[in-house]
């Protein structure tokens, strides 16, 4: 594959299309294992977690209206394992550190969809995993590339910056799971990112094979967890979603000498990121604890606006595409900039001409019922 800025530029030409093509046919097997993995376990998981009393209940913060099972982070868990083990074995030592982790993560979580795990267990069992994956399996950020192939090497501070790296994507899809479906579909997009990132590279075949398998189980999961969900994935399967995410990125960067490639996920990501960080302000300027549960995060406020869960849903994985895509831009993609943004500008144009329309309902404005509708078919 050629690797000069013009064929990276043309992303839509002949050349580049029939090398994603190319690239993405492999890709296809663990992607179909996965998802057809977790469609077949998470009726499964729905029926133990019944039996075992791993159920959400309605009230408090939660905003569902019956008894919902929580172990769908099995579900999610065992179809990407599988999906991984079969198509790239155990062998390599950063794949036995990637599933080893995440398992990990799933059961101890599950202790605490169970039983609900006090904030600094839940802490220390994050920072755990962030050690176990730094100092055992080698997971590492031991540099930043900048323009122009300077590279800044961290040293020691390449430790702490992993670890912090892994507590906050764990955290930040932990905090989105708050509507039916956001989560899965979300993570998602980013995998699907990742993945046309790593074709784009060259040499991460192991990188697109793992963005598909969990690109795979998330859209098998979703059957099940799209409005009105049957199951939720749980904090085992948000705290897993987020560590398979992270050690990813951290593959992806190993892989070849470009640190923009935790870019990707980051701006992808930006939305949730930062309400994340916004929640830590405000809670720590309301003198409450940062693990304090609130609901007053964005997918809070648009259900408070008067959205639908799919159309929050859409939102966000609208804004998580047109990020993930000013991503790829750092990987010389230009034109799928564009491209993507017209999609999303027409699915948000249909979404915003439904909401005005019922808002005629809402607003007793003498002659506003009959301009609206009209506005809205007129465009």
């Amino acid at each position: 594959m050629s690797s000069g800025p013009l064929f990276l530029e043309a992303f839509f030409t002949r050349a580049f299309t029939q090398h994603l093509l190319f690239s993405l046919v492999p890709a296809l097997g663990p992607f179909l294992l996965a998802a057809a993995g977790a469609t077949a376990l998470t009726p499964l998981a729905m029926l133990l977690a019944r039996r075992l009393g791993v159920v959400a209940l309605p009230g408090g913060r939660h905003i569902h209206l019956r008894p919902t099972p929580l172990l769908g982070g099995w579900a999610l868990y065992l179809a990407f394992a599988g999906a991984v083990a079969w198509y790239l074995g155990v062998s390599d030592w950063k794949i036995v550190g990637l599933l080893s982790l995440c398992g990990v993560a799933t059961l101890l979580f599950t202790y605490d969809d169970r039983f609900r795990m006090a904030a600094p267990a839940k802490l220390a069992v994050e920072i755990g995993l962030g050690l176990v994956a730094v100092f055992v399996f080698g997971f590492n950020i031991s540099f930043f590339t900048l323009p122009g192939g300077h590279v800044i090497q961290l040293g020691l501070v390449a430790y702490p910056l992993t670890v912090l790296w892994l507590l906050g994507m764990q955290n930040t899809i932990n905090l989105l799971d708050g509507v039916d479906g956001l989560a899965a579909g979300v993570v998602a997009i980013v995998a699907a990112v990742l993945a046309v990132a790593a074709i784009s590279k060259g040499d991460q075949e192991g990188v697109v094979l793992l963005s598909a398998a969990l690109a795979g189980c998330c859209l098998g999961f979703l059957i099940f967890n799209f409005h009105p969900a049957r199951i939720f994935m749980g904090d085992s399967g948000s705290q897993f979603l987020g560590l398979a995410l992270a050690l990813l990125s951290i593959i992806g960067v190993a892989k070849v000498a470009v640190g923009f490639a935790l870019a990707v996920p980051l701006l992808a990501l930006a939305v949730p990121i930062a309400d994340t960080g916004w929640a830590i302000v405000r809670r720590r300027r309301a003198g409450l604890s940062i693990t304090h549960a609130d609901t007053r995060h964005v997918h809070h406020q648009l259900l408070d606006f008067g959205l639908s869960q799919p159309q929050i849903c859409f939102v966000f994985y609208g804004a998580t595409a047109l990020l993930g895509a000013v991503g790829l831009m750092l990987f010389g993609h230009q034109r799928i900039l564009t491209v993507t943004v017209i999609a999303i500008l027409v699915g948000l144009s249909t979404l915003l001409g439904d909401k005005l329309q019922d808002i005629t309902r809402l607003i007793p404005v003498p002659g506003f019922r009959r301009l609206l509708p009209e506005v809205v078919r007129g465009g």
